[in-house]
């Protein structure tokens, strides 16, 4: 545990970079996210990232920001290496469930969802690429199970409707999933999804 916490620790305040050189590393790395521009993004934290390797804070960065790029394999790698740094965190897992159902692995989600899931029985977004997973492999019953789980404490979740809602379409009951559209339209009046159903 302390070599975990000292790990996290080097990776924002380190000591072969000054703290105001990597501060000044991640306020350049977010202004250049927020302009869309990844590559200037992940180029500014290359630095950090040489000085401290196996940075957890650096890694889980990095990460995201080669997701955002598309560099799928480059995000797998570095939520890869943020996990081994805090192997009981759920952060790189919901990255790498993310990236893996982007890149249509949905076996590679579900199996990294049964680990989280686990321990964190109603994650919300652990829930919901598990759903996808299962809705995109055509497992619309378990699909339908885990959508119903997380609406029964977040009922009025859009987000889980929607899926709920494909479900039930894909799998012939289009009256029911009708219903549930209208319900979401009724909490998102724009809600895009909702709305192509009923073209």
């Amino acid at each position: 545990m302390k070599k975990i916490i000292i790990l996290i620790s080097l990776a924002v305040f380190g000591f072969a970079l000054n703290y105001e050189k990597i501060r000044e590393a991640y306020y350049k790395s977010y202004n250049y996210e927020k302009m869309g521009d990844y590559k200037d993004a992940i180029k500014v934290l290359i630095p950090v990232y040489e000085t401290y390797p196996n940075g957890y804070t650096v890694n889980l960065r990095l990460a995201w920001l080669f997701y955002l790029n598309k560099n799928y394999q480059n995000a797998i790698k570095h939520y890869e290496l943020a996990q081994k740094v805090a192997p009981h965190s759920f952060e790189p897992k919901l990255g790498l469930m993310r990236v893996y159902n982007t890149i249509g692995k949905f076996n590679k989600t579900l199996e990294i969802g049964n680990v989280l899931l686990k321990s964190d029985y109603y994650n919300y977004y652990g829930n919901y690429y598990y759903a996808y997973a299962l809705f995109v492999l055509k497992d619309y019953k378990n699909s339908i199970a885990v959508c119903n789980k997380m609406l029964s404490v977040y009922p009025t979740s859009v987000l889980f409707l929607n899926l709920l809602g494909e479900n039930y379409w894909y799998m012939g009951d289009k009256e029911k999933a009708k219903k549930i559209f209208q319900s979401v339209l009724i909490l998102d009046p724009n809600n895009v999804i909702a709305k192509s159903f009923f073209k």
